[in-house]
């Protein structure tokens, strides 16, 4: 076989991997608002809102004149990954806003790579208040979603009443820290490459984020309903692609923010068995808060959010209302 025979027949080989890839991971459009809303028995408001130079699609609960709490999801999630702690909020009075972030499901997925970096998304925070009226608000992320809410917190600290980052740890916690960089340098490496990760996801009706999401939590945590739920957000558009543009943005991603201290009130919620953010790690977090706690929970994984919806929401309400 000569090389260019060689060349070909893999050039052929990743083609037919791809376009199957493609096709197998195609996805019904579903309504993941109206059947959070029948799954909790609450009314929920499905808006797009403009925040700046994207617009969100924008999930809403609880009484209008509630005191107002950004819930912010992370990676491979969407939205849908808080309605369980939503709803305890806002049956505790909370005016709970709850959205897609930039690049995700039904919000603006902007090509530039650069509309991705992490002062750009706190900058969606700012905006989204600033849309609704809102000259503070309570934060709380999961994921990346708590990477957005520290870059918050160190660039827009006047805007945060109080914050909750949930298995993510300080930006500048992880420095130097090998046992991160060895656990979870392979996906964040692979998610570099432009285009081909979102490709490989979709193969066998996105077998490999399904495996990832099943593998490292508790069984149970995501059935095959809410799965045909994610399913769905990674395949608006494109969606699975964007998504990975939030790595590609961000990887060294600095600013000057001095010292790095967290000068707002902060709650950080660790599990024992995170696979993505050991626990050794998450502790590094107290040097960086000034007003703030380190609660770690025995049991419990990386998707506490899911797996432990009533739980996290019961602890957000007491934090915030203290």
């Amino acid at each position: 076989m000569t090389n260019k025979t060689a060349y070909l027949g893999g050039t052929l080989l990743l083609t037919i991997i791809l376009v199957v890839g493609y096709v197998s991971g195609n996805q019904p459009q579903r309504n993941s608002v109206a059947s959070a809303a029948q799954q909790l028995e609450m009314v929920l408001e499905s808006r797009l809102i403009n925040v700046g130079d994207v617009s969100l699609h924008v999930v809403l609960a609880g009484p209008e004149d509630g005191e107002p709490v950004i819930l912010l999801h992370g990676y491979p999630e969407f939205w849908y990954a808080w309605r369980g702690p939503m709803a305890a909020l806002a049956k505790a009075g909370f005016r709970v806003i709850v959205p897609d972030q930039r690049g995700y499901n039904l919000s603006d997925q902007p090509d530039d790579v650069n509309a991705y970096r992490l002062d750009k998304l706190s900058s969606d925070v700012t905006g989204l208040a600033d849309a609704l009226g809102y000259e503070t608000v309570f934060l709380a992320g999961h994921d990346f979603g708590g990477q957005v809410v520290w870059w918050t917190l160190l660039l827009h600290p006047e805007r945060v009443t109080k914050a909750v980052v949930i298995n993510k740890e300080h930006p500048y916690a992880a420095k130097d820290y090998q046992a991160v960089e060895d656990e979870v340098d392979w996906y964040v490496t692979f998610l570099q490459i432009p285009w081909l990760p979102g490709y490989i996801a979709r193969v066998g009706n996105w077998a490999v984020l399904e495996n990832t999401l099943r593998s490292t939590s508790l069984p149970g945590t995501f059935p095959d309903a809410d799965l045909d739920q994610f399913r769905s957000a990674w395949d608006r558009g494109g969606a699975i692609h964007s998504m990975g543009k939030w790595y590609r943005a961000n990887m060294g991603f600095d600013m000057d923010v001095g010292d790095a201290q967290i000068v707002t009130p902060t709650l950080m919620i660790i599990a024992a068995d995170d696979a993505f953010t050991p626990i050794d790690l998450a502790r590094r977090n107290r040097i960086f808060l000034n007003e703030g706690k380190v609660m770690e929970l025995e049991t419990g994984t990386h998707w506490l959010i899911q797996e432990e919806p009533e739980l996290v929401g019961q602890t957000m309400t007491r934090f915030f209302t203290d």
